[in-house]
């Protein structure tokens, strides 16, 4: 049997070439996002291991703020030289770093972006944990005095620099732009910076880009001696280590770090994992597809197989061994087109400003095995429901040409789909009353589209009578053949269809959602910010104070209003705290309350009504507020707002000069500007982007601009998410494609008759390219629906999240019902093509 099924799959390769590319694509999104993750990982985790001491002191990481502003508490040199005393040290140099040193390229423009880290770092040269060499020079000299930097190689090649140049980076401190010449090209051990950039100054020239001059150290990096471990060198200099601040083994320290970029990084893994999920659940769908034809196409075969005493097992074996093949060689190319997708996603994010360089994919054997095991996985279990009818029919009844699906099988099926789709709805129904998990919502959601699938061969009827009473009175016969064909074997069409089904439903769900969510942000800033310009860094990055001074100076300008960000801690609970200019912010993003006044003091503080509601707190409580554990504070709660409903990124709003005592930043991370009645816009917008004309990092947004910035990350989400669905649509297509070559072949003897009566080739073509829209047609259809339903639902779980719009896009949807049509035509041209070409007589005759 193991021959005779190898013999099969060798005599029909060219009809399962279909499913093992459905297979392809699945596998190489798994194989892919785990090479490139992986690759990552090591990458980071090289550059981590070279980037800390034996020992280092730094910042308690329970309340940092690295992506807030940046952590205020710094180390004085008084702390630096008792460190240098303690027992068992060789070397203890202070660090000065930010992670805000954008690099400008010769041109002007900016080097990496895209959230890649700026690294800047005053030159030190200890050695790093373990010995091994910590931030060296490769080539020139070290940055010794004002006026010089150093470079890692790549950023310098990427902006066009060499040795002697003159080079421009911009911070969030109070000197904003600073250029120096580059003397030198630095690295550490590993070598790639992973896209992020690294410039290095002089210690004095640190200080004042990213302390403001202040004379000291954000964090210490000790260098043991020889022969002392790391944990005895951590003992050694923990009485020295001030409030605030912790010392660590150079291990944990990057065990830490890398730890926390691989569960940054991990959304890639996911997001692709689920891509590679829906890709291999519509291949799933082709699968069972072709292997039902193909087993329908040789029932006789199987029948004489059983006749010379096959059993129903060897059968069911037999076709279970040929999905098998069908399987693995699709898993074992997947897997070299996984690692094209992992260099591509590279050359993407290259692309996109994000030049990650890995350093050579890392291909792990868990990756091998998880593409195997999903490749074979899947190919087997969709070509089961197959493999198990071939084994259930008796010798005789599979000799017979004619294998009709029971009408009671259909229905029974639809009731299944019927009762499946009320439970999930269920489910998504006690989500919105009850605010359960979101794991509620979706287990509803998967079991509202599970049982659509169930019943899609009923579901069909009427989209396909409509769609020929549409066509009949142009197409005549023509359209009533192709509505019988596609209704003559409704568990087909029905899994053709459900494989586009799917890809349509998770598009217009998306594309509800992203609607609602636009239309949510548009309102929110229709309704609540009054200013008229904002002035902000990208990718949320803090900016100079000095800036909101010299927006003041502007002429037309009334008022300049200051927000910044900090990560602390409230009643000893993790916090994010805003601090706003208290006589101003009213002005300009008021907060919408819902009890008390908003009239901040140095003593007061505002709380979201989500907090309040979740720790007991009502106005005239006296709370703890502290930012980096540098001065807790006790501040009354004066008001209770509704975060939702207002413009505010943080739960808890505090006054400017309250801020900065408790510990927060200096820089500013957002600036409201409101114009004089009666001034000019135009000049106005002229003067404040002449004071940022030299820090392309930094814009200035009216109102729209504004919505339209805070609307591109869903824009952005959506063209990705519709490029990864595109791929799932492409291997639904190709299931078109599949079943109708595969009916004709089916078929053939039919289409002789056919022609043999007067059936015209035009005619014939015209037959299967609206069968083919028809299957698209009834895919698309009932996917819209669906995929509109859970859109609104989906909406509506988040409406207490700020998506508290909905926007149903009717034209949007529409175009996608007239794309899928389109898509049909298309499906057709090759199977029309080959029906029309058949030999009448040699079709009459066929078996």
């Amino acid at each position: 049997m193991l021959t005779t099924s190898l013999k099969a799959v060798w005599a029909r390769k060219l009809r399962l070439l279909m499913s093992t590319f459905a297979i392809v694509l699945g596998v190489a999104f798994v194989a892919g996002s785990l090479m490139f993750t992986d690759s990552l990982n090591r990458a980071f985790s090289g550059i981590m291991n070279g980037t800390v001491g034996d020992a280092t002191v730094r910042a308690t990481q329970d309340a940092s703020q690295h992506s807030r502003g940046g952590d205020t508490r710094t180390i004085g040199p008084d702390v630096l030289a008792k460190a240098r005393s303690a027992k068992g040290v060789a070397q203890v140099d202070g660090v000065v770093s930010s992670m805000s040193a954008t690099v400008l390229a010769k041109n002007g423009k900016v080097i990496g972006g895209q959230g890649a880290p700026a690294f800047g770092v005053n030159y030190h040269d200890a050695r790093a944990a373990d010995g091994v060499p910590g931030l060296h020079i490769t080539q020139g000299r070290a940055p010794t005095s004002a006026g010089e930097i150093a470079l890692d190689a790549k950023t310098a090649e990427r902006g066009g620099y060499h040795l002697g140049d003159t080079v421009s980076i911009l911070t969030s401190g109070q000197t904003p732009r600073w250029s120096g010449r580059l003397v030198g090209y630095a690295s550490y051990p590993n070598g790639s910076m992973v896209g992020s950039t690294l410039a290095v100054v002089d210690t004095k020239t640190a200080q004042q880009l990213f302390l403001d001059g202040k004379d000291a150290y954000t964090s210490l990096w000790v260098q043991a001696r020889p022969g002392v471990s790391q944990s005895t060198v951590v003992e050694q200099i923990k009485p020295f280590v001030p409030k605030g601040f912790e010392a660590v083994t150079g291990k944990q320290a990057s065990d830490e770090a890398a730890s926390g970029i691989k569960k940054a990084l991990s959304f890639i893994t996911t997001f692709l994992l689920v891509f590679a999920g829906v890709a291999l659940l519509v291949g799933s769908f082709l699968i069972v597809n072709t292997f039902g034809i193909l087993v329908a196409q040789r029932s006789r075969e199987l029948a004489l197989l059983r006749a010379l005493g096959a059993s129903s097992r060897q059968v069911l074996a037999s076709v279970l061994v040929e999905a098998l093949v069908v399987g693995l060689v699709g898993s074992l190319v997947g897997i070299g087109v996984g690692v094209l997708l992992a260099k591509g996603i590279s050359a993407l994010l290259s692309a996109l400003g994000a030049d990650i360089d890995t350093g050579g994919l890392v291909l792990e054997p868990r990756t091998v095995a998880v593409s195997l095991l999903v490749g074979l996985g899947v190919t087997a279990l969709a070509a089961w429901l197959p493999a198990r009818r071939a084994s259930r029919i008796s010798p005789i009844a599979a000799m017979r040409d004619d294998q009709v699906e029971p009408e009671q099988t259909v229905r029974r099926r639809a009731v299944v789909g019927a009762v499946v789709f009320v439970v999930g709805a269920a489910l998504a129904a006690w989500k919105l009353a009850a605010d359960t998990s979101i794991w509620v919502f979706v287990a509803g959601m998967v079991l509202m589209l599970f049982g659509t699938i169930s019943a899609t061969p009923v579901l069909a009827r009427p989209v396909v009578r409509a769609i020929a009473a549409v066509a009949r009175p142009r197409s005549g016969i023509v359209a009533q053949l192709a509505a019988e064909n596609s209704l003559r074997n409704p568990r087909r069409t029905a899994a053709t269809a459900s494989a586009l089904m799917i890809g349509m439903a998770l598009v217009s769900m998306m594309t509800v959602f992203g609607a609602s969510a636009s239309g949510s942000v548009d309102a929110l800033i229709a309704k609540n910010f009054r200013g008229d310009y904002v002035v902000s860094g990208q990718f949320s990055e803090p900016i100079s104070a000095s800036i909101a001074t010299r927006m003041r100076s502007v002429d037309g300008v009334q008022t300049v209003s200051r927000l910044r960000l900090g990560d602390g801690t409230f009643n000893d609970a993790p916090a994010t705290i805003e601090g706003v200019d208290a006589a101003t912010f009213r002005q300009v993003a008021p907060v919408e309350l819902n009890s008390g006044k908003d009239a901040l003091d140095d003593r007061s503080v505002l709380i979201s009504s989500e907090k309040a509601k979740a720790y007991g707190i009502s106005v005239g409580d006296v709370t703890r507020l502290t930012i980096g554990r540098a001065n807790v504070k006790r501040l009354t709660v004066i008001g209770i707002f509704d975060r939702d409903a207002s413009p505010r990124a943080a739960d808890y709003v505090i006054s400017m000069p309250t801020f900065e005592t408790v510990g927060g930043s200096t820089k500013d991370n957002t600036l409201y500007v409101l114009r004089r009645p009666g001034a000019d816009a135009a000049n106005v917008k002229k003067g404040l982007d002449s004071v940022v004309v030299d820090l392309p990092t930094v814009t200035v947004k009216d109102q729209a601009g504004y919505a339209a910035e805070q609307r591109a990350p869903i824009d952005t989400m959506l063209v990705l998410i519709y490029g990864l669905l595109g791929l799932a649509i492409v291997i639904a297509v190709l299931g078109i494609i599949n079943t109708l070559a595969l009916s004709v072949i089916e078929r053939t003897r039919e289409i002789g008759l056919l022609r043999a009566v007067g059936l015209a080739r035009s005619q014939l073509r015209s037959m299967v390219r609206l069968e083919a829209v028809t299957i698209s047609l009834v895919g698309a259809v009932i996917g819209v629906v669906l995929g509109t339903i859970f859109g609104v639902l989906f909406q509506r779980t988040q409406a207490n999240s700020g998506v508290d719009v909905l926007v149903i896009p009717w034209l949007r949807l529409a175009l996608f019902l007239l794309l899928a049509a389109l898509v049909g035509v298309l499906a057709a041209w090759w199977p029309a093509r080959r029906a029309a070409k058949l030999n009448v007589l040699a079709a009459i005759s066929a078996p």
